[in-house]
């Protein structure tokens, strides 16, 4: 996916009815849902479903040349006339939602994102057996905090602890925010609660880390 991923680290597998809440909450949140495999979910989710504004005007369609002649060489006045596309831009946010680990999939992908992870492990006090990333689809601000938004909802159902990467000179941003675990990778990660996830959104300072 070309946005921001969050985990959700998870101290053991999901029993099937959290799975089915997991299941449901998706499919409540979501425009567009499929379900690839148990615990998979290709679903857009609109913002405001988040709680989350998108600030564009209803009616802004976006700039897209519109050649009208192609090669024809009839009048190049005409021929260099733009419009706009028709077709307003979908402003649902496309996201991967994925469980992985033994026994459901991804095994690999889940392999190699918690190999050698000895200060993670102690931050948690477990060592993950499954996982859920959080995929974005796309890469604006607004994907940013519909993904950390989206993130908190799924923890509410299942549990677990967030993991995020950080840029440069967060840590200090987030040290301070309620629900932090620990800041671990030599100030690169940080691991938290849902509540963290939703007081980190509301930072002047916040962004996921692409």
């Amino acid at each position: 996916m070309s946005g921001p991923t969050l985990v959700i680290e998870l101290a053991e597998p999901l029993p099937p009815a959290v799975l089915g809440e997991f299941r449901a909450l998706m499919v409540g949140l979501s425009s567009h849902f499929e379900e690839k495999r148990p615990g998979f979910f290709d679903v857009n989710v609109p913002a405001e479903r988040l709680g989350v504004e998108d600030g564009r005007d209803g009616d802004w369609r976006k700039p897209f040349p519109l050649p009208l002649l192609g090669s024809a060489s009839a009048d190049e006045g005409l021929a260099a006339l733009v419009g706009f596309n028709p077709q307003r831009e979908d402003w649902r946010r496309p996201f991967y939602v994925y469980l992985m680990g033994p026994g459901v999939g991804d095994e690999g992908i889940f392999e190699a994102e918690h190999a050698d992870e000895p200060e993670v492990v102690a931050v948690l006090g477990f060592t993950p057996t499954h996982a859920v990333n959080v995929s974005a689809g796309c890469n604006r601000a607004i994907d940013h905090m519909s993904t950390a938004l989206l993130t908190a909802a799924v923890m509410d159902v299942i549990g677990g602890v967030a993991k995020a990467e950080l840029l440069d000179g967060q840590a200090s941003v987030v040290a301070s925010l309620p629900g932090v675990l620990g800041i671990t990778d030599g100030d690169g990660m940080v691991l938290g609660t849902a509540e963290f996830l939703r007081g980190w959104v509301e930072h002047p300072a916040f962004r996921l880390l692409k």
